[in-house]
């Protein structure tokens, strides 16, 4: 699964410290997300969505090999 969650902190100006704040998760989470290294839960993808206002699939997504 691949995400734009970086491309949606620099629209709002956020440092990875910033959103782990806002939902609570590490820093270190939200690195290993950007890197495509970890795929959040549901629970914390909804949470994410929330948080920039906008639904899930325009954040996360699959990929053909997915």
């Amino acid at each position: 699964m691949k995400n734009n969650l970086k491309v949606e902190r620099a629209i709002h100006n956020m440092t990875q410290a910033d959103l782990a704040e806002c939902i609570g998760v590490s820093r270190q989470t939200i690195n290993a997300m950007e890197k495509n290294k970890y795929v959040p839960s549901t629970v914390l993808s909804l949470k994410i969505a929330k948080r920039f206002k906008k639904p899930v699939e325009s954040i996360f997504f699959l990929e053909d090999d997915d």
